[in-house]
């Protein structure tokens, strides 16, 4: 009888079969361990991942509390026309001087000191901003009244708002008309009257950088605050 080598097997009337060598089953032994030790990679990945994230959202959490903790201090300001919170920084006037043509003014809110915005000379009249320039960082908040009716104000142009429940109409501008004072935005706003009468009240700050997008923040958030009496 032939003799047949280990890794061969005899078939009646054939030839002999070869199992091949063994190597494969020790390749399969490999990739187990491998696949091991990439589950094991993917683990620590992960857990990597989850660290950073909690230090990111921890980090997050400590910037949202400091930059709370850096918002100004708010005080109240209320007279018979209109109340209103602001930062303590800011200065109310609530005797800003003679009113102008078609205005009068109810109060000045500035981070400077203010002026009347009138000035005679001879016989003529002119009036103004109560600031002749605006320093950097600067606020200055305008509150008045129009002296005669003023037709339209849902056709006025501007972006529909309510002020202390009543309808408005707000335009922001880039500088617009509060460049005369050296500032780099204009926010107008318009309100409405609760007698249905067209003579309403307005609203113009003056923001000068740096600092536009905190101030207007904070300009957001006194006009979400105030409330004005009848008119």
């Amino acid at each position: 009888m032939k003799k047949i080598p280990g890794n061969r097997a005899n078939r009646t009337g054939g030839a002999p079969w070869s199992f091949g060598p063994v190597g494969p089953f020790h390749a399969r032994l490999q990739r187990r361990g491998m696949e091991a030790r990439l589950t094991l990679r993917r683990v620590l990945a992960l857990a990597a991942i989850a660290a950073a994230v909690v230090s990111t959202s921890a980090c997050g959490g400590g910037a949202s509390a400091q930059a709370a903790a850096q918002e100004p201090q708010l005080v109240r300001y209320s007279s018979s026309r209109v109340s209103f919170a602001h930062p303590a920084a800011w200065t109310a006037y609530a005797n800003p001087g003679a009113p102008g043509f078609h205005y009068q003014p109810i109060v000045y809110l500035s981070t400077q000191p203010v002026h009347s915005p009138c000035s005679t000379h001879g016989m003529a009249t002119t009036c103004g901003f109560p600031v002749r320039r605006l320093r950097p960082g600067g606020v200055l908040i305008s509150w008045l009244v129009y002296g005669i009716p003023v037709e339209g104000l849902r056709d006025a142009p501007g972006t529909p708002t309510r002020i202390g429940g009543l309808y408005a109409k707000r335009i922001t501008s880039q500088p617009g008309d509060c460049r005369a004072i050296g500032a780099d935005r204009t926010i107008k706003v318009q309100i409405g009257s609760r007698t249905g009468l067209n003579v309403p009240t307005v609203f113009i700050a003056c923001l000068r950088g740096p600092g536009l997008a905190a101030n207007e923040r904070r300009v957001d958030a006194l006009l979400a605050s105030a409330k004005l009496a009848a008119s």
